[in-house]
């Protein structure tokens, strides 16, 4: 199960994506907002963050407008690994190199056709299970 969610600014590509989910046949769970009205990133991010380290959901995704508050506020959850990608190359090396668990997207800074990439990427890249980014990743957790 997949867990998405987004402010008021991702609301729309949050819409483009769940579509692509549905096409791609991935489950998932959508954890708000649920309109364009205004609201808290915050919420939505730590929302997604808990199902994820809780093991609601394996993975998720969140956007806000640029990404950035989103991603900071769900890496505050311990075990979680928000990446804010805007790139298929960051969202490949994430997963294979950081196994993070939650992809972070900027509305306003990628078109929804370069997200829908970016999320395939994201989906299909698998944690590369090497040493050195075991380690890594350990002590990133503490």
């Amino acid at each position: 199960m997949l867990g998405i969610g987004s402010d008021h600014g991702g609301y729309a590509l949050k819409q483009a994506i769940k579509k692509h989910l549905e096409a791609r046949g991935v489950a998932y769970r959508d954890y708000g907002t649920y309109s364009e009205a205004s609201c808290d990133y915050p919420d939505y991010g730590r929302a997604v963050a808990l199902a994820v380290a809780n093991g609601e959901c394996d993975r998720g995704i969140l956007i806000c407008g640029t990404g950035i508050g989103i991603s900071i506020a769900a890496n505050k959850v311990p075990g979680v690994r928000a990446a804010l990608c805007g790139d298929c190359f960051s969202a490949e090396a994430t997963r294979a190199h950081n196994d993070a668990n939650i992809l972070a997207l900027g509305a306003r800074v990628v078109g929804e056709g370069l997200a829908l990439k970016i999320v395939d990427t994201f989906l299909d890249t698998a944690f590369s299970n090497d040493e050195r980014h075991i380690r890594r990743i350990q002590k990133i957790e503490g």
